[in-house]
């Protein structure tokens, strides 16, 4: 009967989920919403179905922990030397800057030492999985600022695993001495043992179970709840045994092939995890909160970007590239959510800062789906007044180039990365006056630590283009796909004679820049297919004579490695 009433539960609970998911996706908002306010629905507050809370609470520890271990499977450590210096820094300086002022914050609106503690450092992480989501629907995890916020979330999520581990191993009534010695030497040994076993033994091992994909997958579900068994027995949380598992896995080849077969698992187990976190809401508890819950969520929305701003400003990126950046650190993250939940769970905070954090969650995770949606309305809307966080002293030449630079160009090329590469090797050998124009300051140095006539700018800010002297220019080209930043040069084009080269990735907005006067639409993938026609053609489609071709293609690759540039993939696209 006990397992009658569990299911017919869990069966409303999912069909309520799917209803309001399904209003949520209507809205455009992230599934993560319609999973709290399905548990906030089917909680005490509204319909009470939750009468076996403790199966629904063991369901959601068992979502949190496929999570964890997911998240750290994909937490590749050596991701850590890839994302750059601007995503460590960003990250690192979001998270302290917004700890220190959400802990004053905290204090100032009468929350006690621990509990204050926790919310500011909670409330500092970021939603890697939402805004990957929504960066990839909107085809910009390619582009600059997509990359850059890519990085510091990832850096984030680093934070946020020592954040875990260290929380973990203080319970209620844990002595610091204590910590400091017994329990702090335990975990140091299941670290390392961990990562030693992830070094030499479990590469063999999953060779093994590759074979089987039953038995691989059977093989990771077990390893999963085995270590976070072990760091359980250990005192430790089941929460960090899990994200350790993860990222001792992390290293193995058949890491993609583990997360794509778990990802259904995680997936469902998660929801409940999200239902279970509204149905642990309080309205009573919100509506006491509600000055607080204001507070912090305005802080989040508004401070957090702010903040991202003014370190990527300080770092010479472009104030375009630091706000669209900034808009993705604009809400709280399921690792927030799974920090407060655990703080509850070992006694360190009341239930009340549960409710709490929920509310700042649903309120901080709807407004930045907004703000990134519409990211570039509001760089439009508020471009002059963001001048303040850009440094423009970084957008003179070099002056080595001479105080002529900016007149004696017959070419402008917009954007150096990638379609840019091979153009400006074109430009070299035509012998011609060139200018590259770029909104990666790492970029402008390379190019001018080699020569190369650079100038620190974006094609989206009119007051560049005004200053750019197109008297003696012939030709412009453009490597950015965004239909609106090509349009906008064309505008400023049309009152010279000149010809203009922009780059598209859609043919319906490839027709509507030749209609505005393009001369020519640069479409990569469909040049790319034309390309190796043209070579098999040339080569009267014999192998053999391809190799020479596909030797130099190699030697351009590792050029292109070696500047940093990387293939989109089918989903995203940048210049």
């Amino acid at each position: 009967m006990v397992l009658e009433t569990i299911f017919i539960e869990l069966s409303l609970i999912i069909i309520i989920a799917v209803a309001v998911s399904a209003v949520m996706r209507l809205l455009r908002q992230p599934l993560i919403i319609g999973y709290i306010i399905t548990g906030i629905l089917v909680g005490a507050s509204f319909l009470n179905l939750v009468d076996s809370s403790e199966t629904i609470t063991i369901f959601s520890k068992i979502g949190i922990t496929f999570l964890l271990f997911l998240v750290g499977l994909n937490l590749n450590p050596r991701v850590i030397k890839e994302v750059g210096a601007v995503s460590l820094i960003t990250g690192v300086g979001q998270v302290l800057f917004t700890s220190i002022a959400g802990f004053f914050i905290a204090r100032g609106l009468g929350f006690e030492l621990i509990p204050a503690l926790y919310i500011s450092l909670a409330f500092t992480f970021s939603s890697t999985i939402i805004i990957t989501k929504l960066l990839s629907d909107k085809r910009d995890l390619e582009t600059l600022y997509g990359k850059i916020s890519v990085g510091f979330l990832i850096v984030q999520d680093f934070i946020a695993i020592f954040v875990l581990m260290g929380i973990s191993a203080f319970s209620e009534n844990a002595v610091i001495s204590e910590v400091l010695s017994t329990t702090l030497m335990i975990g140091l040994a299941l670290i390392m043992g961990l990562f030693l076993i992830g070094m030499y033994v479990l590469p063999y091992i999953t060779k093994k179970m590759a074979h089987s994909q039953e038995l691989l997958l059977l093989f990771a579900i077990g390893w999963c709840f085995a270590v976070a068994a072990a760091f359980s027995y250990f005192n430790f949380s089941m929460e960090m045994g899990a994200l350790l598992a993860g990222i001792s896995l992390s290293l193995s080849p058949y890491r993609y092939e583990i997360s794509s077969k778990m990802s259904p698992l995680r997936d469902f187990f998660v929801v409940l995890f999200f239902i279970w976190l509204g149905s642990q809401m309080v309205l009573g508890n919100v509506i006491d909160q509600i000055v607080p819950i204001i507070i912090f969520s305005v802080f989040i929305l508004l401070g957090n970007p702010i903040i991202v701003l003014a370190i990527m400003g300080m770092m010479r990126y472009t104030k375009r590239n630091s706000f669209l950046a900034g808009l993705t650190v604009a809400q709280i993250s399921e690792f927030s959510l799974i920090l407060i939940a655990l703080g509850v769970t070992i006694g360190h905070i009341p239930s009340e800062i549960l409710s709490f954090a929920t509310a700042v969650g649903l309120i901080t995770i709807a407004g930045s789906t907004y703000f990134i949606k519409y990211n570039e309305k509001l760089y439009h809307i508020l471009a002059q007044s963001l001048s303040i966080f850009e440094r423009r002293n970084l957008r003179e030449m070099p002056k080595s180039f001479g105080k002529n630079a900016l007149r004696d160009y017959e070419i402008i090329l917009f954007g150096y990365n990638r379609i840019g590469f091979n153009l400006l090797k074109s430009f070299n050998k035509s012998k011609k006056k060139f200018l590259v124009v770029d909104y990666n300051p790492t970029v402008i140095t390379d190019l001018s630590a080699r020569g190369i006539p650079a100038f620190y700018g974006d094609a989206h800010d009119t007051e560049l283009l005004d200053r750019l002297n197109l008297d003696k220019v012939k030709l412009v080209v453009s490597t950015i796909p965004a239909k609106h930043v090509n349009l906008h040069i064309l505008q400023k084009l049309s009152k010279h004679n000149v010809s203009f080269v922009p780059t598209s990735h859609s043919i319906k907005d490839s027709f509507d820049l030749y209609k505005a006067g393009a001369v020519y639409v640069i479409m990569p993938h469909f040049l790319g297919g034309a390309h190796i026609a043209n070579l098999l053609s040339k080569h009267n489609y014999l192998p053999k004579k391809l190799k020479k071709e596909g030797q130099d293609h190699l030697k351009e690759l590792k050029e292109r490695s070696d500047e940093g540039h990387e293939h989109p993939n089918k989903d995203s696209h940048g210049r």
